[in-house]
């Protein structure tokens, strides 16, 4: 019985101990990456974000709803005219893309980038 109790000490004690540790909040919950947009053109970084999250619908010889965002001119005329920033950012009258989701923050913030710097496209 005596040995029992101490064996029962024993591990819990070292159950307590081996669930102990020194790591820091930092380190176990890293921040998201900071997002810079830098410079930003069409080819550069706008295109590639188009490409994956719009293309399957509005793009590539498919223009569902009568959105075509194939090429820089076609998305240059939604990027002017505000329906671009409207839809990605879900915006009340626009209809929210992509649909059934949305775009990181970051991507968001590189297209709107691309229009405040007056969407160059190189």
């Amino acid at each position: 019985m005596k040995k029992m109790k101490k064996y029962s000490i024993l591990v819990s004690v070292t159950a307590l101990l081996s669930g102990c540790y020194y790591d820091n909040a930092q380190d176990l919950y890293p921040a998201p990456a900071a997002c810079d947009p830098g410079t930003v053109t069409y080819t550069g970084k706008v295109f590639s974000i188009i490409q994956s999250n719009c293309y399957s619908c509005h793009g590539g010889g498919s223009v569902l709803g009568n959105v075509n965002l194939d090429g820089y001119a076609n998305l240059k005329t939604y990027a002017d005219n505000g329906i671009l920033v409207g839809t990605i950012e879900h915006q009340t009258g626009f209809s929210p893309m992509p649909q059934g989701g949305k775009l990181s923050d970051c991507d968001i913030s590189v297209i709107k980038k691309w229009i405040s710097d007056g969407t160059p496209n190189n």
